[in-house]
């Protein structure tokens, strides 16, 4: 079983428009609601391959009780959300039809209390516990965390003997990487934030040198550069797609998670990252994916090694 872990987790709100001008009025379309924050669109993801997903993090109010609902939905994914009193955030993405570009806004989340994050803190040493495979720390950190927490959260996984992978941002990435997860996903903006490079192959090396053991690093539409203790390598996607790229680097998680449980090959892994990532632009809503797109793709993902020779810098 893999934990995915979502401290700031959401109800993800999907606007389609014709065509989005700013400070007008907009017929929308169609509507869209779906749990979200960043561990559970991977928890989705991971289920649709056919993996047993446990979800944690925060819930509250109103829109908490949305998210749960709907999380009863899905299969293959186990509810172990902890209940916090203030409200579970939203997030709003407008896509514009006619570009096919997404506009996004993302509400803060609840504060959590000392005690919460305590009660938190204990709920995730149990699930550690239950033959968890692999555990994803995701996304932001709702106000009253603190910063460190998921440095906290890694080094109790550590203790625990269970791999890590982290995706965040900020200052909860650069703790987070100094405690030493076996992975981080950055995309090219964090890891430049994190490392003050802007070379994606000497940024990656670095954030190695500060503590991750792989990082694997989202660059868009070059897609996915990994430096690894087997290796370095760059995946590419065949060609650039177009759609709503919101939750595609949620997908590449997952595609990593999902190959590091079943112990396939890096370069499998992240030819698997790449395709579904691809396959998520072309879903409608974050937390899905084409899977006819994704069966096309993944065959057709170069993925080259030695990349310290061979990367092109933009």
């Amino acid at each position: 079983m893999i934990l995915t872990v979502t401290l700031n987790t959401a109800l993800d709100i999907t606007y389609r428009v014709r065509e989005l001008h700013p400070h007008g009025s907009h017929r929308v379309s169609e509507v869209t609601e779906r749990p979200g924050g960043k561990g559970l669109n991977v928890a989705r993801v991971l289920a649709a391959l056919g993996h047993e997903v446990t979800v944690t993090g925060f819930t509250g109010g109103a829109t908490g009780r949305v998210v749960q609902e709907q999380l009863t939905d899905t299969p293959g994914v186990l509810d172990a959300l902890v209940p916090v009193s203030g409200a579970t955030r939203r997030t709003i993405a407008v896509v514009d039809d006619r570009t096919g570009d997404t506009t996004q806004l993302n509400e803060p989340g609840p504060t959590v209390t000392s005690a919460e994050w305590s009660a938190f803190q204990e709920a995730y040493e149990g699930l550690l516990g239950d033959g968890v495979s692999a555990v994803a720390l995701c996304g932001s950190l709702p106000p009253g965390v603190p910063v460190g927490a998921y440095a906290g959260l890694i080094r109790t996984a550590r203790t625990a003997g269970v791999p890590v992978l982290l995706d965040t941002s900020g200052e909860p990435l650069r703790r987070g990487v100094a405690a030493r997860p076996d992975l981080v996903k950055p995309n090219a903006e964090e890891l430049a934030e994190l490392t003050g490079s802007h070379d994606p192959l000497r940024a990656t090396q670095d954030a190695r040198r500060r503590g991750a053991r792989a990082v694997v690093a989202s660059l868009g539409a070059r897609g996915l550069l990994a430096a690894t203790p087997e290796g370095t390598w760059h995946a590419t996607p065949p060609a650039r797609v177009h759609g709503n790229p919101t939750g595609a680097g949620d997908s590449a998680v997952a595609a990593l998670l999902s190959g590091w449980v079943e112990r396939l090959p890096w370069p499998d892994r992240l030819a698997r990252a790449v395709a579904l990532s691809a396959a998520t632009v072309l879903a409608p809503v974050a937390g899905e994916f084409d899977r006819a797109a994704y069966e096309k793709l993944v065959g057709r993902v170069a993925v080259t090694g030695d990349a310290g020779a061979a990367w092109v810098r933009p």
